[in-house]
């Protein structure tokens, strides 16, 4: 009888040998705070394009969604629109980090950097929703409802889990703690959307203003113990 196969995605994370779990020096490089990146050339050489394709995705859907949430805020006099629209400019910067790491010829020699870089935009994007936040909950703003906003952030939400879901997945399977992180990025920039989604319609239907900066300041806290873990990460053995 014929094994069936199931068709690989590019997902599967590769057997590594347990002998290469450990160096010369008895160090296991699975510990915490390591890095182990695939081996195989070929494998190693079809995740990091996976990867470099899913960046690019991050890209173009976040500047969209940047300028029509900038846009949709200023006209509805809506901070949580504005300070929306500015998180996907964050989640731009994160795409074009793993894009740049990528572009080097040995691309797990930049995960130090990547993941301390990622872990810099956790923290901006911690700092910015949190100052947004609680001036909107200082000066007690009303914004106007907004339609477009609450379009947007539907889709967000359908987009953004896949998206975020993808990335973690390759991330595991190329051993890249970088990649994972972006995707973690992306995971919260769908926890934002639903954050906005419901301030927005709580805004819209029961004028409760309030709604939308109390939940941001949760998304905060997350970003902050997501940059933290980004930050470990630079233990890893790159």
């Amino acid at each position: 009888m014929t094994q069936s196969h199931r068709p690989d995605l590019g997902l599967t994370p590769v057997a590594r040998d347990h002998h290469d779990d450990h160096d010369h020096d008895g160090h296991d490089h699975d510990a915490p705070g390591h890095s182990h990146w695939v081996s195989d050339p070929a494998e190693r050489l079809r995740l990091g394009r996976r990867a470099q394709l899913l960046a690019g995705a991050s890209v173009a859907y976040n500047v969209v969604e940047a300028g029509v949430a900038i846009a949709a805020g200023l006209a509805a006099g809506s901070v949580a629109l504005v300070g929306f629209g500015l998180d996907s400019t964050i989640e731009v910067s994160s795409a074009l980090i793993i894009l740049w790491q990528f572009r080097h010829a040995v691309p797990e020699s930049r995960e130090r950097a990547a993941l301390r870089a990622l872990a810099v935009s956790f923290f901006a994007l911690a700092a910015y929703v949190s100052y947004e936040a609680v001036g909107a909950l200082v000066g007690g703003e009303h914004p106007a409802p907004s339609p477009v906003g609450i379009g947007l952030a539907i889709a967000s939400i359908l987009i953004m889990p896949w998206l975020s879901w993808a990335q973690r997945r390759t991330g595991q399977a190329l051993g890249s703690r970088a990649v994972e992180a972006d995707g973690k990025q992306t995971r919260l920039c769908a926890y934002l959307s639903g954050v906005l989604l419901v301030g927005l319609l709580l805004n819209a239907t029961l004028g409760w203003g309030w709604a939308d900066p109390v939940a941001a300041l949760v998304i905060a806290a997350v970003a902050v113990r997501e940059g933290i873990e980004a930050w470990r990460g630079d233990h890893c053995d790159c």
